[in-house]
């Protein structure tokens, strides 16, 4: 429990026995002490009055003498006014810090046989593209709540569903059959979903020319020139053919599908963020389109004229939502609820969150409505945990142009730009473990500058900003963690047999106590509100108050053998800390820089 939640309950506990009132303990309010009067906590005695029916300095003096002598954290008070200044005992601060490191979990709620069960989606590829950075963003918003659920002590199943089919696939499948010559991973020496990613360029390029030679040869619009486009109803075409089951079609989808789950695996390897159960749009969009056509026979859904079925939400104040195309091909709201329904089957799922970009607000906001309609009652409950987009200095990203930032290229940005930034750390180290440290400090800054960030908000991404090492940033708090780490070595021999029993921690020593425990609590919140960055900043909060408390004290070389055993251990305890809410983040500690 936190000190100022011991000093509300004894207040709560004071006024009753002193008074025979109750108060609710979340009412007192409880603030540090100015700096110009002795104590740690004020409490204002205001609101008591009516129950004391004494003279404001009286009551304070009344509550603070009942606290010094029941509550055991109280050393000494004072009275100013209306205004309760306590002192809190330097053993209350010793006893914390020990509680704190005899709990080796501590912040962490081990999940039981009771415990909610939460399914996470996130990532949700496309095969015919590489990962990029907004994925990256996904991915590890994804793994991140999901390690927060986890600390909270839900089950958590982690979930991925990938776009395999549709008429994306079918334009990179063509521009292969077209212009790839045979080409293969391994004849051209690319990951396997750069080459289909460079396949799905190569068709719109393609495409555009064609659609401009429309516009100039017969006069007409663009619109009109799409529509008469040849390459467009290849593609088409294709698709059709692929969802009728054709052996040609369907033998080259594998074969470039399986090119790009190598090339995901590596990636996602890479990254350091799994899953424990993958679905394929190809496998769930039947079992959807079974849902729909079903839904209309029980007129929850329509047929037009032209074949294509559809539901009506006006009633819901939403609009008429596409299920199936004229052609009877699906849409991704088909798929979504097939997959739906095939992960009710296959978990007892409490909870599903959908960890998904806010410009799909509207389309979650429909799939909770078809689902409920559909007779699903878990329909209602989905959570859509949108996120903001996550944009570079140069604009928006855009696949189809070949302008996007590539997943694989931006790790070896920043893992270069950490070598670079790190080359006079690096000095008579081994390259082997220099380059492990670069890979370390640069995937951090990666994952700590992307969830920073409240998750709601867009962002700006600046590679070179992110590798600073004195800003609110990943290297900050890994460098924090190594200096720790390189004090506690030195010290290794004195760590396992002193004690700091007589130590009396001052100021500095006890906000760092009570900042290392309030980690419960922020890991408490950030499971509440779906929100990594709230980690993120106490962890920065921590390293930056542990480095004020470093460059203002001595610790190897203080005389005085309790108070040095107290800052050693104390020290421990902020890297331990530091260590546990990182991983909450998927970010990893050097042990040296």
């Amino acid at each position: 429990m936190k000190i100022e939640e011991i000093i509300a309950q004894g207040v709560s506990d004071a006024v009753k026995a002193l008074y025979d009132a109750d108060i609710k303990p979340e009412s007192v309010q409880v603030s540090p002490t100015k700096k110009e009067f002795e104590g740690h906590l004020t409490v204002v005695v205001f609101p008591f009055l009516k129950a004391s029916r004494k003279a404001p300095e009286a009551t304070a003096q009344e509550i603070g003498a009942w606290m010094k002598e029941n509550v055991e954290a109280v050393a000494a008070f004072n009275a100013v006014k209306g205004f309760l200044n306590l002192t809190i005992s330097a053993e209350f601060w010793r006893n914390l810090l020990h509680e704190i490191q005899a709990d080796e979990n501590f912040g962490f709620t081990a999940p039981t046989d009771d415990s909610e069960l939460v399914m996470v989606e996130y990532s949700s590829p496309n095969t015919n593209k590489p990962l990029h950075l907004g994925h990256v963003r996904n991915n590890l918003l994804g793994y991140s709540l999901s390690q927060i659920l986890k600390a909270n002590g839900k089950k958590v199943v982690k979930t991925n569903i990938v776009n395999d089919r549709g008429i994306h696939i079918c334009k990179s499948m063509l521009a292969w059959k077209k212009w790839g010559q045979g080409a293969t991973p391994e004849s051209v020496g690319k990951k396997g979903d750069h080459l289909i990613g460079d396949f799905y360029v190569l068709f719109d390029r393609h495409f555009k020319d064609e659609v401009k030679a429309l516009m100039d040869e017969k006069g007409l619009s663009k619109e009109e020139a799409e529509a008469q486009s040849e390459l467009m109803a290849e593609a088409r075409e294709m698709l059709r053919r692929w969802e009728a089951g054709d052996e040609e079609v369907r033998s080259l989808w594998k074969m470039m599908n399986d090119w790009v789950y190598a090339g995901f695996d590596e990636t996602y390897k890479r990254l350091g963020v799994d899953f424990d159960k993958i679905y394929y749009e190809s496998d769930t969009y039947l079992e959807g389109k079974d849902l729909v056509l079903g839904g209309m026979e029980k007129g929850i859904m329509y047929k037009k004229e032209d074949g294509s079925v559809w539901a009506d939400l006006t009633p819901d104040g939403l609009d008429h939502k596409l299920l199936l195309r004229s052609d009877g091909t699906s849409v991704y709201m088909t798929q979504d609820i097939g997959t739906a329904k095939l992960r009710y089957q296959d978990y007892p799922i409490d909870k599903m969150i959908y960890v998904v970009g806010n410009e799909q607000n509207y389309h979650f906001q429909v799939l909770s409505l078809l689902l409920d309609k559909l007779g699903f009652k878990w329909g209602k409950s989905l959570t859509h945990f949108s996120y903001g987009m996550v944009e570079l200095p140069e604009g928006k990203m855009k696949s189809r142009e070949g302008t996007v930032v590539d997943a694989d290229d931006l790790m070896d940005t920043m893992i270069a730009n950490a070598h670079e930034a790190s080359a006079s750390r690096f000095e008579g180290m081994p390259e082997e473990e220099a380059a492990e440290i670069a890979r370390v400090v640069g995937l951090g800054a990666l994952k700590y500058f992307l969830l920073k960030v409240d998750p709601k908000k867009n962002m700006l991404f600046n590679p070179k900003e992110s590798i600073d090492f004195n800003g609110n940033t990943g290297p900050f708090l890994q460098y924090t963690y190594a200096r720790i780490r390189s004090v506690c070595r030195r010290a290794a021999e004195e760590l396992e047999s002193c004690s700091y029993a007589e130590a009396v921690p001052n100021e500095k020593e006890q906000v760092l106590i009570q900042k290392i425990a309030d980690f419960p609590s922020v890991v408490a919140e950030a499971g509440r509100s779906y929100s990594p960055a709230l980690i993120a900043n106490y962890c920065y909060d921590l390293a930056k108050e542990y480095n004020q408390f470093y460059h203002d004290y001595s610790i190897l070389k203080e005389e005085d053998a309790a108070t040095r055993c107290l800052r050693l251990n104390l020290s421990q305890l902020v890297a331990r800390t530091l260590r546990a809410g990182v991983s909450l983040l998927g970010m990893e500690m050097p042990e040296r820089m």
